[in-house]
């Protein structure tokens, strides 16, 4: 988690920056290959050099990146979760739970659907 330390340091409600922080403790125990990143002023997970998930927060959520394709496979079950979606991401308000079995199964789908790519996003 050192390289997100910075910016979870500017999150000024300890609330809301412990659970930022148990998403990422909850990543890194379950993904250990996954490597944590932080670019384009966002947290987010890398393998291989490929972007597999990334993490923003506002006042009233944290902002979910997968890349549209994943969002898109997902859908059902993000709305499912409760959580609004836009193209390229989808929010958990700030008082919602955290659907890690949603999760996992992003990362897992991101996980097996790049492991040939060699670029950081997903062409086309």
């Amino acid at each position: 988690m050192e390289p997100f330390e910075r910016y979870l340091n500017f999150i000024d409600n300890p609330t809301h920056r412990e659970k930022l922080m148990d998403i990422f403790r909850w990543i890194e125990t379950n993904y250990p290959e996954l490597k944590p990143e932080y670019k384009w002023n966002q947290p987010m997970y890398t393998h291989h050099g490929t972007f597999i998930i990334g993490f923003s927060t506002a006042k009233r959520h944290i902002a979910v990146a997968p890349e549209e394709k994943a969002l898109i496979r997902f859908q059902d079950a993000i709305q499912d979760a409760g959580y609004s979606y836009s193209k390229k991401l989808f929010r958990i308000q700030w008082e919602q739970p955290v659907d890690y079995d949603l999760l996992k199964r992003i990362i897992d789908y991101n996980f097996e659907d790049k492991k040939e790519t060699n670029t950081f996003w997903r062409k086309g």
